[in-house]
């Protein structure tokens, strides 16, 4: 299973909704979501294709949309998930067959 389904799922989607969810994000056809979303999907797709090609006025655009603390949430997630993608790319590391965290119950809303 990948990890963004796990990450779906862990956030409380059933099987039926993860797929519809990755079919969306995967499309890139980001405009069935909200503003800052799609901010963040163009911020960390421009990121992962050419990471020097992001500059000052994508992160303060970012920032405009989400928020200083938010834009630096999904600065450094985006940063996160591409490097581990390179180390698994570079070591062959096969992805998890089943969702590790399958059975947890997600957490409860406030």
């Amino acid at each position: 299973m990948g990890h963004t389904e796990m990450v779906l799922a862990v956030a409380g989607l059933n099987s039926a909704g993860v797929d519809a969810r990755v079919r969306r994000l995967a499309g890139g056809d980001w405009s069935s979501f909200r503003p800052d979303g799609r901010t963040a999907f163009r911020f960390a797709h421009k990121q992962a294709k050419n990471p020097a090609a992001v500059e000052a006025r994508d992160v303060r655009a970012l920032a405009g949309r989400c928020g200083p603390e938010r834009a630096l949430d999904v600065d450094w997630w985006s940063c996160r998930c591409h490097y581990m993608t390179c180390v698994a790319d570079a070591f062959q590391l096969p992805l998890e067959g089943t969702n590790v965290f399958d059975g947890f119950a997600p957490a409860a809303k406030p």
